[in-house]
């Protein structure tokens, strides 16, 4: 299994509408949290998550999370 590139040590706090969004689960996207096809020629695979309403979120991007795509603190044990 291939580990994550880490994008960062902390999470992207933002608000999202209501919809689907795919999450980068390999950390090489450009427009992180978000997939940007990065992954390619890796076996890493963008992870789909919906919202039912807009919301404050707090976005993984240390990869680590075990509540992926939401941040869970992983990145301050990295």
């Amino acid at each position: 299994m291939s580990i994550p590139k880490i994008a960062d040590t902390k999470p992207m706090v933002m608000e999202l509408e209501a919809g689907n969004y795919f999450w980068c689960t390999c950390g090489n996207s450009a427009n992180q949290p978000f997939c940007d096809g990065g992954h390619k020629g890796t076996d890493f695979v963008p992870q789909k998550f919906t919202l039912e309403e807009k919301q404050k979120v707090a976005m993984c991007l240390c990869k680590h999370s075990q509540n992926p795509p939401f941040c869970d603190g992983a990145h301050a044990k990295l």
